[in-house]
Formats: structure tokens, sequence, C-alpha cells
């Protein structure tokens, strides 16, 4: 199975550390956002990665190079402008082929297991969920053994995480562009093709300076 790290976001609330500095490429504990991910995956068994960019993109690709330092084979899809989520993974289909493939959000930080992600979803899509976190009380999807119902608001809502397998079937008849992963999601999960499951270890969405100083704290004390 082949993985894609969503990396073309450009960080705004990061300023000014990503006026220079695209957002993966912010680091926590000395280490690039982004570079967590690649090893993770590639201790997972993930060989085949791609990675889209935007902002700054260039500097993501002469960072991780081929890929080869981490054990894996690295393609770029580069985008000249943000196509937001979908959009991104529409425009990277041909490079991740015909198969169920990962999807990793490049601002955050956890410590799941990718291994867990390997065998392909029986629909269109498995969702990782968590916790909602204080900036997201309301969540986004609640579980239902094992199925993921659009149930945003509700006592057991639970935020999506920004890690996913994805079928390419989900983006059948969308057109090139820019547009969000979230309303296809719903549909499918309207359609009941959308399974999940709830991950209770660390997770953070590194969208603000706080948030990021929170990763530093949860680095620091594992040293």
């Amino acid at each position: 199975m082949k993985a894609m790290i969503l990396a073309a976001g450009k960080g705004e609330r990061l300023r000014p550390l990503t006026l220079h500095t695209p957002k993966p490429l912010v680091r926590a504990g000395g280490v690039p956002l982004i570079e967590y991910h690649v090893r993770a995956l590639a201790s997972a068994g993930f060989t085949e990665l791609v990675v889209n960019h935007a902002w700054l993109g260039e500097q993501i690709e002469t960072y991780l190079g081929t890929g080869d330092r981490f054990g894996v084979r690295i393609d770029y899809s580069a985008e000249g402008e943000p196509l937001e989520t979908g959009g991104g993974i529409h425009r990277a289909l041909p490079q991740l082929g015909n198969q169920p493939f990962a999807v990793v959000n490049g601002d955050i930080w956890t410590d799941y297991d990718f291994a867990a992600l390997v065998q392909p979803p029986a629909g269109l899509a498995h969702l990782v969920l968590v916790d909602n976190p204080a900036h997201h009380p309301a969540g986004d999807f609640s579980l239902v053994e094992g199925q993921v119902i659009d149930g945003g608001a509700s006592a057991s809502a639970f935020t999506y995480s920004g890690v996913a397998v994805l079928h390419p079937r989900l983006f059948e008849g969308c057109a090139a562009g820019a547009f969000k992963l979230a309303p296809l999601l719903r549909q499918a999960i309207a359609a009941g093709q959308v399974s999940g499951e709830h991950y209770r270890g660390r997770w953070v969405d590194v969208g603000t300076h706080e948030r990021l100083a929170e990763v530093e704290r949860i680095l620091e004390a594992r040293r």
C-alpha cells in the first residue's frame, strides 16, 4: 500500500515561522514535523510515498529528497496553487494507483502506529478518529460498531485525526481543481461505506504556536 502525506498547507497561524519555511518543515524537538511521518511510515512498512506541496514546496523536496535515507521512495505532487485536501489527493491519484492508499495530514503530530493501516477498507474509506481537542469540542463523526456515522456535535462524536485509508473510487466523478475532502467523506458515510477506529494515544493538530509548544512538551517528557 502507498501512502500520501498532505503537505501543501501554508500555515498562516504559525507565522512568522512559516514566512520562509513551509509548515511541514517547522521543527518540534529539533525534527521537522513531516520527518516524523516519513520515519513512522517507513517503520510501519510503507515504502512508496507521495508528498504534495505548494507554499515553498521546493524546500520540502530539497529536505526529503528521494527518500533513500529514510528507506522509502518519495514522489512529489507539486501544486501551482493550493488545491485543498480533496483536490490535492485527486491530482495525485495517477501516482497513487488504483488501490487503497493511506493519507496523513502533514501538520499533525501523533504516535499512532501506521502499521494498523495496511489492511484495505471494506468500503471507500477508513478513518482514524481521536478524542475532541479543546479547539474542536463538537467533533466531526460518531463511531458505531466500527462504522463511521455523520454525527458531529453529538455527545459521542470524535474528531477526524487526518489519518485515513482511502479508495480511489471515493473520487469518482470529481473534476480537477480545488475542493475539500469532507463532502466526499460525508457522502460515503451516508452510503455506509466508511469504517473507523478510535485512537486513544497522543495526537496534536499543530496549527498554532501553542499546539507546537504542546508537542515540544510531549517530546521533552519522553527524553
